[in-house]
């Protein structure tokens, strides 16, 4: 995509509410390995758009991972909670993804969808604060 950081930044909020509103589909089908994957990339779509945002531009999904540990977790800007819920999404998206045998269930994925919507809520507003003269959204 060409365009400026701010567009990038805004399209990857846009991905990530529209990802958020994909995993909302699949769960009402009950499809659940597929909910876990796009809760996970919900999730990841707003950490890249807030690395971004920073200035870091890690390749790798893992690099993703340790980047918004170390400089928005471990820092106290975001709660541990966000980084363990994270991390958990990172984990689980991989098993449903390559896992042979193995299926989520509604009552382990339907906890996640609240905690990622306030991940992606935070992170909105961490971003239209850091650039409150210029607003994203």
């Amino acid at each position: 995509m060409k365009g400026s950081k701010k567009d990038l930044i805004k399209y990857r909020l846009e991905r990530a509410w529209d990802t958020l509103e994909d995993a909302h589909i699949l769960a009402e089908r009950e499809k659940w390995n597929s909910t876990i994957n796009r809760l996970y990339y919900a999730a990841y779509y707003s950490v890249m758009a807030l690395l971004l945002n920073s200035g870091l531009k890690p390749t790798t999904h893992n690099g993703a991972k340790s980047n918004f540990t170390q400089h928005f977790i471990k820092t106290g800007e975001f709660p541990k909670e966000f980084g363990k819920i994270y991390s958990q999404l990172f984990t689980w998206r991989q098993k449903g993804d390559y896992d042979d045998l193995f299926d989520f269930d509604k009552n382990k994925i339907e906890p996640y969808f609240g905690p990622v919507k306030a991940l992606i809520e935070n992170i909105e507003k961490k971003i239209n604060n850091d650039n409150k003269y210029q607003s994203l959204i």
